[in-house]
């Protein structure tokens, strides 16, 4: 079994800066495709990036050049390092396990069979 669960979330103006992390029990990170999630309320969920078992990362247009991927693999965890935060980055986060080396791109939900509980971030203007 599979635990994952998110910490980090929390409540910033607009410009900000939050780094989430996901820590993995009875699972090696390193083993597996990681994504992040996000929904907000009414949306559906969406991809924000990912990062393949050998390293390397994807994001979604809308983060890209803000937010960043890494792993610690001694730690067994995840991060989301979200710099710049906008209001429209308001959401429920969730970190995503699938049992692929590569990363799907684009990153879609129903690839991932492991989430966690997920963290809100909420960006005020």
């Amino acid at each position: 079994q599979v635990q994952l669960v998110e910490s980090g979330g929390g409540s910033v103006q607009s410009g900000g800066s939050l780094r989430l992390s996901c820590a993995a029990a009875g699972h090696t990170t390193s083993r597996d495709c990681m994504g992040w999630f996000r929904q907000a309320p009414g949306k559906e969920r969406e991809g924000v990036g990912g990062i393949d078992r050998d390293g390397p990362t994807s994001y979604a247009d809308s983060v890209k050049g803000r937010f960043t991927i890494s792993q610690d693999n001694a730690k067994n965890t995840l991060y989301l390092q979200m710099n710049n935060l906008k209001p429209e980055d308001t959401a429920m986060y969730y970190c995503a396990a699938a049992p692929y080396p590569h990363c799907p791109i684009p990153l879609r939900a129903y690839w991932f069979n492991d989430w966690g509980q997920g963290t809100q971030v909420t960006v005020s203007s």
